[in-house]
């Protein structure tokens, strides 16, 4: 097996300074590293246990079966908190019949992201 020391989520954005400002004033990531110069620089994002580096730039979008998970202590915050900011919600919170809270957002290229919360009571916080 190989053994993986870190780990990170590369998206090649067709419009670097747009998806910068959606993934940094938007979703407000707490930014990780920058590199290079210019409008197509590097940025890498916190992102929880892992990282979201934007780097380089696309001339299309990403595969539509590309989607970013992130999980929040509270949904309804998140929610509100995105909505104050003007990120557009694609689906507002709903608890899904499998028990999660979940939230859906895209990002400029159409990158479904999914925000999620775990209830107290799911499966998914305890190990049996």
């Amino acid at each position: 097996m190989v053994h993986v020391l870190s780990s990170r989520t590369l998206l090649t954005p067709t419009d670097p300074e747009r998806s910068r400002a959606f993934y940094g004033e938007g979703l407000g990531l707490a930014v990780y590293r920058e590199f290079g110069t210019g409008p197509d620089r590097g940025t890498v994002y916190f992102l929880g246990g892992g990282f979201l580096e934007l780097s380089g730039r696309a001339t299309a979008p990403p595969s539509p079966g590309l989607r970013l998970w992130l999980q929040v202590a509270d949904v309804a915050a998140a929610h509100a908190e995105l909505a104050g900011r003007g990120v557009p919600v694609v689906r507002e919170p709903v608890k899904e019949p499998w028990g999660l809270v979940e939230m859906w957002l895209e990002d400029p290229d159409g990158v479904r992201i999914a925000v999620v919360e775990v209830p107290e009571d799911h499966p998914l916080r305890y190990r049996p």
